[in-house]
């Protein structure tokens, strides 16, 4: 149990814990074996999290935010502090065209916005670790993923293995195509929406 020296009002928010950890697995459907598998951290002191049993600690809490998948704050309902829009800082990307980071801390995705330039006909593929999931907003994207060459439209969006040779362009010479992107180190599993140029 903590000290009593904690103060009162750091108290009633840890209080707070237990309940919203027993809410979470409820409504993710984890038990406590696969949540102790996904994490490292015991059966029972899951159970006793749960209960109120044990105070939580930053050791305990940050394996759980990963779990759930959901911010530390959010587990143990810290009040939203700061101005939350996002600060857009376009950057120039190395092959022509502009993106502005839409994400501002650390995890699993990260989302941009991206204006392509026409890049030429020939493509230059690369590839890099991760998993990469594309929505076209204005424009046409023409993209080259191993064998594939295909054209996307607006409303349309692409996911791919960037492990994969990829690359991706304008379809229009003179106009850019503007897409928002999700890149992530593990993986969003999304929609596929693009079908081979005929």
């Amino acid at each position: 149990m903590a000290g009593m020296d904690t103060p009162p009002d750091h108290r009633a928010v840890l209080d707070e814990v237990a309940p919203r950890l027993r809410r979470l697995r409820a409504s993710s459907g984890l038990t406590l074996a696969a949540l102790s598998e996904a994490t490292g951290i015991s059966k029972s002191t899951l159970s006793r999290l749960e209960s109120g049993g044990r105070r939580p600690s930053l050791e305990l809490l940050l394996p759980l935010a990963a779990a759930y998948r959901v911010p530390l704050d959010e587990l143990v309902g810290a009040p939203e502090v700061g101005d939350p829009r996002v600060r857009l800082t376009p950057r120039t990307l190395p092959g022509g065209g502009t993106v502005v980071p839409l994400t501002r801390g650390p995890g699993p995705l990260q989302a941009f916005k991206m204006l392509i330039p026409y890049r030429g006909a020939e493509p230059d593929p690369r590839t890099h670790e991760g998993y990469e999931w594309l929505y076209v907003l204005d424009g046409r994207l023409r993209l080259v993923l191993a064998d594939h060459d295909l054209v996307l439209g607006p409303g349309e969006a692409a996911e791919f293995d960037t492990r994969l040779p990829h690359w991706f362009t304008s379809a229009d010479e003179g106009r850019p195509v503007e897409i928002l992107s999700l890149f992530g180190r593990q993986g969003e599993r999304m929609h596929v929406r693009a079908k081979p140029r005929g």
